[in-house]
């Protein structure tokens, strides 16, 4: 049984335009999650980029890698990833596909090893999925008409006695094939798996999160 990774990289963004593409450490954005793929050998068989963009196809296929033509009615702004995924499963069409590893461009940092050990505790349990999680320190709340509700502490309470809260920070997904086909991504009884690294508040989708992104980038290089 195999296990693949996809790389979902549509074009055009509003907020950030040709993302995807642009030079990040000196390589495209989309090139740091086709290399942390192959890095992976070992446990991932075969590595795809879907898209809809013929400068993110090229890039792809440079890196030796192999393109899903991304039709153009799932390229959308509002397209979920999950449709992305079954449409990349059935082009593919290989019944021998158990895994899928989602990896998202727009997290080009991620701690070393985090795949690695993702995958063997994704892979010594009984779930059909993992997803990467990290713990969220602030003090929420929502204002209703006009007045703001503490939702996660009471006010003067220490920021250190907080309860637990945890958010989905995007820098890796991993899934049961058939479980995308039949429509989810997490399952009931996912893993989340936690990342407390300062990788984690990485998403870029403005200019701001890339110019932050390089910043670590650099930081993380001189510490090297």
């Amino acid at each position: 049984m195999k296990n693949i990774a996809i790389i979902p990289a549509r074009r055009g963004s509003k907020r950030l335009p040709n993302k995807n593409n642009l030079l990040f450490g000196g390589i495209p954005l989309i090139a740091h999650s086709i290399l942390l793929a192959q890095k992976n050998k070992d446990i991932i068989d075969e590595v795809y980029v879907s898209t809809n963009d013929e400068a993110i196809k090229k890039i792809a296929l440079e890196y030796g890698v192999k393109v899903i033509d991304r039709p153009e009615h799932l390229s959308g702004e509002f397209e979920p990833t999950l449709t992305v995924l079954q449409h990349a499963l059935e082009v593919i069409g290989d019944s021998t596909v158990e895994n899928v590893i989602l990896l998202q461009p727009t997290n080009p940092l991620r701690p070393e090893n985090l795949l690695r050990e993702a995958f063997e505790r994704y892979r010594i349990s009984d779930s059909d999925s993992l997803f990467t999680v990290t713990r969220n320190h602030q003090k929420l709340g929502k204002i209703t008409s006009n007045c703001f509700e503490p939702y996660n502490y009471s006010i003067g309470q220490r920021s250190q006695d907080l309860e637990p809260l945890y958010f989905e920070n995007g820098l890796l997904y991993i899934s049961k094939s058939k479980l995308i086909i039949e429509g989810k991504i997490i399952s009931e009884n996912s893993i989340p798996y936690v990342v407390n690294h300062i990788f984690a508040s990485i998403d870029i989708d403005t200019q701001d999160d890339f110019d932050y992104a390089e910043y670590l980038l650099k930081k993380a290089a001189r510490l090297c």
